[in-house]
């Protein structure tokens, strides 16, 4: 059997280039930006998303096009986390609690076929999403 993957997602807020919700990351740096949340809920938040951006690459591609000008394209791809990267999956999970406890619902996503992979690495994956790629 292939590898699983995982994501979490804001189900009530739609990314604007996917066209999918948004996952628990996204989101949860519009609520740091807006600066609104209760100080411990917001320190919190931010302490997470401080061993997110030391522990997980920032994917360099999101669309698969390799055509002139790929950067400046509406991207269609969507973040997964490798279900055997453990810690990283107990972080965006503690993440998803934290954006769940700001008022956003959170929901776990699983998958074995993601899509058509633009960007891995050895924790995670942004994949332009088959058809019945699960993304709801």
């Amino acid at each position: 059997m292939g590898e699983i993957y995982i994501r979490f997602i804001v189900p009530k807020v739609i990314d604007p280039d996917s066209g999918v919700p948004s996952g628990v990351v996204a989101v949860a740096y519009d609520l740091v930006d807006e600066d609104k949340l209760a100080p411990d809920l917001l320190a919190q938040l931010r302490q997470s998303i401080a061993w997110i951006e030391k522990n997980l690459a920032t994917p360099d591609r999101f669309n698969r096009t390799t055509s002139k000008g790929w950067y400046r394209r509406t991207t269609r791809g969507i973040s997964w986390l490798r279900m055997s990267a453990s810690l990283h999956v107990a972080a965006l999970r503690r993440l998803a609690e934290l954006v769940a406890a700001a008022g956003y619902p959170t929901k776990e996503l699983t998958a074995a076929r993601v899509g058509y992979i633009v960007y891995e690495d050895e924790a995670q994956v942004v994949a332009e999403p088959f058809r019945d790629t699960p993304t709801r």
